[in-house]
Order: C-alpha cells, then sequence, then structure tokens
C-alpha cells in the first residue's frame, strides 16, 4: 500500500448525552461514547438498534433531540453536514456513471476548487490500487472494484472522521470477506478514524479495534473484539456477537476463586473473575465450540463442568466444523460445535451423550433474569418507516 501524504492521524469523536426522538418511537436513548482519534471503531446491532441513526447524527444528517457531538474537541452539533469534517460512504456507492473513475474521485475536490485535484485523485486511486483502471467508467468495474473508488473519493477530502455505513452490504460473501481485509489495512495506511455501522458480527470483528453492540438505542457493551466474544456482559451480548448456551439457576456457594450455580440440580462451576454476578440468581454460559461430546459418562473432574446425559436432535455439516443440537433433559437443547478432525460427523441423531467444558471457559452475565423487559417500544408503522426510507434516499442523493 501507499503512504505518505494519507499519513495523518483523524480527529477523536465525542457523543456526550445524545438522545434522539422521532414521532411515536426512541431511536436513541441515551448515548454517551468516545472514539479515539486514529481508531478503527465498530457500532455493531441488529436493525432498529439506532446505529444508523447514531451515524446520520454524526454525520449532520439528522439534529439530536438533545447531547453534544464533539469532533477533535469541537463542538459541532449545530453545524450542518458540509461544515463538519465528516465524509460517508454508503452502501449503495453513488458513484456518476457518465464520469471516469478519476472524475468520480477528483469531484469533490474540484467543487472545493483544489488546485491538484487530479493528482491527489491518482493517490489516493494509488492507495486503492485502482489506479490503473482510472479511465474507466463505473458500469466497467466489479462490486469489489466500485467500492474501492467511493472510499478512494472520501479518503481523497482528507475528513478527520470517515463513516462507512454498511459499506459491505451488497458484495458476495467471498468478496465481502477480501474487502474486509482491504478495509482495515488502508485505514491502518492513512490513519483516519473510521466509524464502521453493520450488523455483520463478522465483520466487526474482523475490521474493528473496539466494538460497541447496541441494542435499542443503548450501548450494551463495548470493548475489543475478542473481549466482548469471550466475555459477554449480557444475554443480548452473548447471543448477538456468535451463539451461546445460557442457563440460570441460584449460586450455590462460592470460594475465593469461583461461584457453583446449581442449574435443574447440577452444580455447574464458574470462574467469579468471569462472572458479573456473584449471589442470587444468575445467569452463565459457555460458547459452543468450548464444549467436547463424549459418548459414555465422563469421570468426574474439578477442572470440569459436566452434563448430560442427552440425545443428538440434529447434526449439521459447515465444512470447518459440525454443528450438533443435543436435547438434555430439563435444560433444553445446546448448541455443540466440534472442529471437523476426521471424515463425517462422529456423533449421529440420536446418539445419548454427555457434553464437557473447561472451568475457565464459562462466563456469568451482569444481568438479572428477572429483568429481561424491553427498554421501549418502536412504532414500526408503514408511515413512519416510509418517511424514513424517503429520508435515507434523499440524504444519499444529496451526497452523491
Amino acid at each position: 500500500m501507499v503512504t505518505g501524504a494519507f499519513a495523518d492521524r483523524g480527529a477523536d469523536l465525542e457523543l456526550v448525552g445524545i438522545q434522539k426522538r422521532f414521532p411515536g418511537f426512541t431511536a436513541i436513548e441515551h448515548l454517551d461514547l468516545v472514539i479515539p482519534a486514529g481508531s478503527f471503531f465498530a457500532l455493531l446491532g441488529p436493525s432498529g438498534c439506532g446505529k444508523t441513526t447514531t451515524l446520520r447524527l454524526v454525520a449532520g444528517l439528522e439534529e439530536p433531540t438533545d447531547g453534544r457531538i464533539l469532533i477533535g474537541g469541537k463542538d459541532v452539533t449545530t453545524q450542518k453536514a458540509y461544515q463538519r469534517p465528516v465524509n460517508t460512504v454508503f452502501q449503495s456507492y453513488a458513484l456518476f456513471p457518465h464520469m471516469t473513475v478519476l472524475e468520480n474521485v477528483a469531484f469533490g475536490l474540484r467543487r472545493r476548487k483544489i488546485t491538484d485535484a487530479r493528482s491527489l485523485a491518482h493517490e489516493a486511486l494509488r492507495l486503492v490500487e485502482l489506479d490503473h483502471l482510472a479511465a474507466r467508467r463505473p458500469g466497467q468495474l466489479s462490486g469489489g472494484q466500485q467500492q474501492r473508488v467511493a472510499l478512494a473519493r472520501a479518503i481523497v477530502n482528507r475528513p478527520a472522521l470517515l463513516l462507512l455505513d454498511e459499506p459491505l452490504g451488497a458484495l458476495d460473501l467471498k468478496l465481502r470477506r477480501q474487502m474486509q481485509l482491504e478495509l482495515k489495512s488502508i485505514q491502518e495506511d492513512v490513519g483516519l478514524t473510521f466509524l464502521h455501522v453493520t450488523h455483520d458480527q463478522e465483520e466487526a470483528m474482523t475490521m474493528a479495534d473496539t466494538i460497541a453492540v447496541m441494542n435499542k438505542g443503548r450501548i450494551e457493551q463495548l470493548g475489543a473484539p475478542e473481549q466482548l466474544y469471550d466475555l459477554p456482559k449480557t444475554a443480548f451480548v452473548a447471543n448477538f456477537l456468535g451463539q451461546s448456551n445460557l442457563f440460570t439457576g441460584p449460586v450455590l456457594g462460592e470460594t475465593s476463586t469461583s461461584i457453583t450455580v446449581d442449574v435443574a440440580g447440577r452444580g455447574i462451576v464458574v470462574p467469579k473473575a468471569r462472572s458479573h454476578r456473584h449471589a442470587g440468581d444468575v445467569t452463565i454460559g459457555v460458547r459452543p465450540e468450548k464444549l467436547t461430546l463424549h459418548r459414555e459418562n465422563p469421570v468426574a473432574d474439578s477442572s470440569h463442568n459436566v452434563m448430560g446425559p442427552g440425545r443428538v436432535r440434529d447434526v449439521s455439516f459447515t465444512g470447518v466444523s459440525t454443528q450438533y443440537l443435543v436435547a438434555v433433559p430439563g435444560i433444553g437443547t445446546l448448541v455443540v460445535f466440534e472442529q471437523n478432525r476426521s471424515f463425517g460427523p462422529v456423533e449421529g441423531e440420536g446418539d445419548e451423550v454427555w457434553l464437557t467444558w473447561n472451568v475457565e471457559h464459562g462466563f456469568g452475565l451482569d444481568d438479572d433474569p428477572a429483568d429481561w423487559e424491553t427498554k421501549f417500544v418502536a412504532d414500526t408503522s408503514t408511515k413512519s418507516i416510509a418517511a424514513q426510507r424517503r429520508a435515507t434516499l434523499v440524504t444519499e442523493l444529496e451526497e452523491a
């Protein structure tokens, strides 16, 4: 990759007490967030969680009901979109079909009357490794190449903050994975601050330094990808960021290093350091790939938890691993991922099995099992949805 003129770091972003309410529903309840300069930050969550609204607020395409937005320490809450040091890359690319690739990238610079627009555009295209296609039109490019042109057009303006709104959603799986690595590499080269909005867990974990998992207008948990996956704080994070087997029960006892939870008459041990709650009813969990299947009841071992017997209900071959659904009486169905080290599944449908996992692989959530209620209800009337979609389309046309 080419470095040099694009090596300057971006600015930090701070959201203070942000609220956004639309007629009939709340998009963002209360949001405080600091994104350090030069980082690759991902807002991850399902549709309707408030992540895209947050991005639009930062871009200046929406106004907050309450709160402040600071970029590089400067309050930009009341500034218009064109006044902010921000550029956005949309999923739709929004390239001009009648212009060449070079003209598309240089368009914004020429509107600002930058004298060396052409050379800067070439530099941005070299950064995304497309300068050899500068004379082509967007219709002659693949989807991945068009995405990189859109990225070059955004970077060439040297924004302090680059916003990525589901930028890879229109690409096929293989190309999407390739672009994930390329985007991360480009971000490291240019040193700008990237704020990436996505519902794709793999995408966020592959590219981002830090992930904020959003749910119903709030941040459920924030941290490094490995931290969120290995030690989720809530049931929502545990199930949205991958899959989890969760159990709820009262704490039976504790030592200086662990707690024992009664799960349908079985004592399940979890390290205190990996549990957010140590008394009362708690929810504990373990990831499917941490489980091991046994055909016979394993010998008791203080370093492992044992559950079973259960019955294999379903076997699904996924290539790298095989997924087993195991029904355990009194507990429910557990998911097990086993890496494929031999040809075909190890266990078959209907087999009796026991499950074990290392005590150190379990985790305890901060959720109160009696308090898993919806924080607020969204108004999903067709009128509201249509208005939001129209606003999004108008914004993308204006950006183009």
